[in-house]
């Protein structure tokens, strides 16, 4: 592919969109006088302001980048991570959860953990999150780096490293208040970039019935059913049918339950944007808030992926062809650059390059800001220096800002090895979030749960989600970062998809029995000491004197309806 030649208007869109960026760092550096203002916020923003952030910090280039692969890669079934693997969770941690959050002392997801079971539980959950986080930021450094590389000729390296440096310096600027507010203004950059290309491009191919029409070629050629680009669940009765290679129920209990709740219900990189909100009703309508434009993201990052993959193998595609990797496949992490390079001229190109810019700052600011809060509260100052002043903990967290960083741009290369970075992102979140789902489930849920039954469920959880993947395959893969490093693998999955989705069912369901029988097993926690923790022993925040539309139980019954439409107009 021939470098893209930028014109002065890109530079200064781009410039400008910089300036902004380590400007509002500058701004909020004066606000940031304690550990709790560099953390959380002092918990004084708006829920419109949380909402988006909490939107954007899941808007990261893994996902623009990802899900516009996994658009060409898996077709319309790709929008279930929208309308079944998100919405329907964002409801729940806001109508539910979010109550044992904000209205805890718990400053972190792991220190929620250590209040509701115990010291142990707390340590390993911080661990295996701060690895995840690691992970993930790695991913959004290297979907930058691939982009610079691919758009603008720069070298990889340094394209990852200068883009970890204007990251570092934003936030160790301004702290979560920072990354928050940048999160809102990379929100409407990455609307500004994506709403035009999907409009362009969907011109091109003849509207969503001429889309329609060269996607039945695509699944005829690969030996699948009609539909099966087009159709999120009426070709998911058996994996053969479909490119994600996954039946119903592995669509369902995997993603739409595990990974899904999973993820927006127990992470703190989302978690953390509504407990910076300014009351409990701001943190619970956060995620509301979110979930309204969730619903319509995929069409600006699913379909231009899905367009792609019609003109690749369908065409002809005015020209348009996405490149092969060295061993022949198709390289989909590149569908988001070349259709930018293809349908944006100059200036609007500035601003599509400014929206992937500000689509991999969001994720990994998201990441390395909820990295440094469970490094310094929830491992540094628990097990390492436990009674030092608030200042060391707030110059604690800036250093862990830096080597947090650091460790991500040595994730980055991990990435490589695969052709759809969304793939290794979900492998990542079946080992980490899965398990932890089960934890979480049981633990604000049933108040028999004990600390005990929590930790060596999650042990066993994540090492059944460890087994799973050295005993499988995806087919045609070699044994290595994909699975089968175990031996002999015992099951070849379709996809890395299938196969990630079918690792979070047996860590979350090992997790939950055995974090239930180990709990039966041994000595209740008093019930005295988990009032505010367990949902039978909380006294729910009231909302009476709110008006009906603003409450999070009618708003989130509303979301659900809507999604639910847009599933079966989708079916």
């Amino acid at each position: 592919m021939p470098h893209i030649q930028l014109g002065l208007i890109d530079y200064l869109i781009l410039a400008t969109y910089l300036a902004f960026v380590l400007g509002i760092g500058v701004v909020l550096r004066r606000s940031v006088r304690t550990s709790t203002d560099f953390f959380l916020s002092g918990r004084s923003i708006p829920a419109w302001i949380t909402g988006l952030a909490f939107l954007s910090a899941n808007l990261g280039a893994q996902e623009v980048m990802g899900m516009a692969a996994s658009g060409a890669k898996y077709g319309i079934a790709t929008a279930h991570f929208y309308w079944m693997g998100a919405v329907p969770a964002m409801v729940f941690v806001g109508v539910f959860m979010m109550p044992f959050y904000y209205g805890s002392p718990a400053r972190s997801v792991p220190e929620y953990l250590k209040l509701r079971f115990d010291e142990k539980t707390r340590g390993f959950n911080a661990i295996t999150f701060a690895a995840m986080t690691v992970f993930s930021s790695g991913i959004s450094l290297y979907a930058m780096g691939l982009l610079l590389e691919t758009l603008l000729g720069w070298d990889l390296n340094a394209s990852i490293l200068v883009s970890a440096i204007v990251v570092l310096a934003y936030i160790l600027l301004g702290g979560l208040t920072s990354a928050i507010y940048n999160e809102v203004l990379q929100f409407f950059f990455i609307a500004a970039g994506f709403l035009p290309l999907s409009l362009l491009a969907l011109r091109d191919v003849g509207g969503w019935a001429g889309l329609t029409a060269r996607l039945e070629k695509v699944a005829a050629a690969h030996g699948y059913a009609q539909g099966a680009y087009t159709q999120a669940w009426a070709q998911m009765s058996d994996p053969s049918r479909n490119p994600m290679g996954i039946e119903w129920f592995g669509m369902a209990m995997g993603l739409g339950f595990v990974l899904s709740f999973g993820y927006w219900c127990t992470d703190f990189l989302v978690v953390q944007r509504a407990m910076a909100a300014d009351s409990m009703l701001a943190a619970r309508r956060t995620p509301l808030i979110a979930a309204i434009p969730k619903m319509a993201f995929p069409f600006l990052v699913i379909l231009p992926g899905m367009i792609a993959i019609a003109f690749t193998q369908a065409g002809p595609g005015e020209g348009f062809r996405l490149p092969a990797k060295p061993d022949g496949s198709l390289n989909f992490d590149m569908t988001v650059p070349m259709m930018l390079a293809h349908y944006f001229p100059s200036g609007m190109l500035g601003v599509g390059l400014t929206a992937l810019m500000a689509s991999f700052m969001s994720g990994m600011a998201g990441n390395v800001t909820a990295f440094n809060t469970v490094w310094t509260y929830d491992i540094y100052q628990s097990y390492l220096k436990p009674k030092a002043s608030d200042d060391h903990y707030l110059w604690m967290g800036r250093v862990a800002t830096l080597f947090g960083i650091a460790a991500s741009v040595g994730a980055a290369y991990a990435a490589t090895r695969f052709n759809n970075i969304m793939d290794f992102l979900q492998l990542v979140f079946a080992f980490v979030n899965a398990p932890l789902f089960a934890t979480f489930l049981l633990g604000m849920f049933w108040k028999r749960a004990t600390g005990h039954g929590a930790f060596w469920g999650l042990v066993l959880g994540t090492a059944a989600a460890a087994v799973h993947h050295g005993l499988s395959l995806p087919q045609g893969a070699a044994a290595g970062w994909k699975g089968g490093w175990l031996g002999q693998a015992l099951a070849a999955y379709p996809s890395e998809m299938a196969q990630n989705f079918w690792a979070a069912i047996y860590a979350w369901t090992v997790c939950f029995l055995v974090t239930t029988a180990i709990s039966l097993a041994t000595r209740a926690h008093d019930e005295r000491g988990l009032e505010g923790l367990v949902y039978s022993l909380t006294r729910m925040p009231s909302d009476e004197d709110v008006v009906w539309y603003l409450r999070p139980g009618p708003l989130g019954a509303a979301i659900i309806a809507l999604v639910t439409l847009l599933n079966v107009i989708f079916w």
